[in-house]
């Protein structure tokens, strides 16, 4: 079994991937980052990652949250971060990376938010 499952759904033009498992160096970033280019190739460029079933981001998944949020933005699009745990928004505390991700604990709130 894959390290992260990732579940696909649409709410408008927002495509939200809900993540489950971890996002870690291997598996987890190539999953991750494999989704983020197919939704870039078919032009769907508002995306909100669903972390609440992610119980586990190494430094490599943080790598490759940046960099999924960087591609996106360089194709003009937006990505956000919904319900992140405790854990990972530690983690992005200590990083200094909360402040450059637009991060919500409410979906209805995170769908109103894109342009």
């Amino acid at each position: 079994m894959a390290e992260l499952n990732i579940r696909e759904r649409q709410a408008g033009d927002v495509t939200i991937l809900d993540l489950e498992g971890k996002i870690t160096i291997g598996e987890g970033s190539v999953s991750l980052r494999s989704a983020i280019r197919r939704l870039i190739e078919e032009g769907k460029k508002k995306i909100l990652l669903n972390l609440a079933g992610v119980g586990y981001v190494d430094s490599s998944g943080i790598g490759e949250l940046v960099s999924s949020y960087t591609t996106i933005q360089r194709e003009g699009g937006q990505l956000k971060l919904l319900k992140l745990t405790q854990k990972i928004k530690d983690l992005l505390t200590i990083t200094k990376l909360l402040t450059v991700f637009d991060v919500y604990d409410d979906e209805a709130e995170a769908l109103n938010s894109f342009k």
